[in-house]
């Protein structure tokens, strides 16, 4: 529901992605068709809210031998905004865990890194991003559903999969990447396991 809100009221889902991107990799700069490639949407989609952002001087243009844009930091709300941009809400969980649900017997999924907003930083030394635990993940679907993540996320998604046998035997032995996972920052999407 917030994410059509977000959407209304920024006139776009492509400006939203777009936001998403710049905010999540600030202070980088891309070229048009770079923005277009990494949110997957058509190159005059992207162009087009690329100059209604850079009208409102959110972004500028930086001229090299390619023209590139990145965010404004002199904004006038840039913080606000970026905390209202990059705060996922509850809707956008729902969706990831319908679509975690079908690519197979998931059994546990947790995000962190990435997926958590403190107060609008992003965290990017989480061992994983996404971390699932099932059996017979279908690996078409998975790579499909991570491009896509990525595409909405704005930024590359660090994932971690094992199946439930694997993670039995890890966890039981006090694995250290196991247990960095599970005392570090992280939300439980999925939990299956009673963990």
């Amino acid at each position: 529901m917030s994410k059509d809100i977000l959407d209304n009221l920024f006139g776009s889902r492509v400006r939203i992605k777009i936001l998403k991107l710049l905010f999540r990799n600030y202070p980088g700069d891309f070229s048009a068709g770079e923005l277009a490639t990494r949110i997957q949407e058509t190159y005059p989609a992207a162009k087009l809210e690329i100059e209604a952002l850079a009208k409102l001087r959110l972004i500028k243009k930086t001229r090299t031998a390619k023209i590139k844009y990145s965010l404004n930091p002199n904004f006038e709300f840039f913080e606000e905004l970026k905390a209202l941009i990059l705060k996922a809400s509850p809707a956008e969980k729902n969706k990831m865990v319908a679509k975690i649900l079908k690519l197979g017997r998931i059994k546990l999924a947790l995000v962190s890194g990435v997926f958590l907003n403190n107060n609008g930083a992003v965290s990017d030394n989480s061992a994983a991003d996404l971390f699932i635990v099932g059996d017979e993940i279908n690996k078409d679907k998975l790579r499909i559903f991570l491009k896509a993540l990525e595409a909405e996320v704005g930024k590359e998604v660090k994932l971690s999969i094992m199946d439930k046998e694997e993670f039995d035997y890890r966890h039981g032995m006090f694995d250290r990447f196991v247990r960095v996972l599970l005392e570090g920052p992280h939300e439980k999407i999925i939990n299956k396991l009673g963990l």
